[in-house]
């Protein structure tokens, strides 16, 4: 059995090979114990990211009940006779808001405020002069978001 050489072709003394030998196995050890860290860390974010967003499709499926209630107050408010019957859709609307707040959704879009393409889509123009150019002047359907993630944009008109 020949004896472990270095680049210079000199004879290793079974010391050094074994001082070699640990050291190869501590940087190994190392890298190991660094890569089992990092898989530690992964899989830590991905089930952090999959718990925020997993009630997004139950949020999702809420989204036309939220919108019944916003039109049934936008358009019963002209009929005295609704009165009593808003107030109700009105404490509905409201307690269904907190509840999917909890769960991190949030409305987005209002009149007033400055056009984002990011959060709004437009669906046309609408000139009001009380209003600062680029802003929507209308709200036709809010949008929400889930944390940072946009589930449905808000439709507006915008001010030209």
């Amino acid at each position: 059995m020949s004896e472990p050489m270095t680049e210079q072709g000199d004879v290793l003394s079974a010391a050094e090979a074994e001082a070699r030998c640990k050291a190869e196995v501590e940087e190994m050890r190392l890298r190991m114990a660094a890569e089992m860290d990092n898989f530690q860390k992964r899989l830590k974010r991905e089930h952090e990211e999959q718990m925020r967003y997993a009630a997004e499709k139950v949020l999702s499926d809420l989204l036309p009940s939220l919108d019944n209630l916003d039109l049934a107050l936008q358009y019963g408010s002209t009929n005295e006779v609704c009165k009593d019957m808003l107030q109700g859709v009105a404490m509905t609307r409201k307690l269904l808001l907190e509840a999917v707040a909890k769960h991190g959704l949030t409305p987005v879009g209002e009149e007033g405020e400055e056009f984002d393409p990011a959060i709004h889509e437009a669906v046309g123009f609408d000139a009001r002069p009380e209003l600062a150019p680029n802003s929507v002047a209308r709200l036709l359907q809010r949008g929400y978001k889930l944390g940072e993630r946009l589930l449905r944009p808000a439709k507006v008109m915008v001010n030209p």
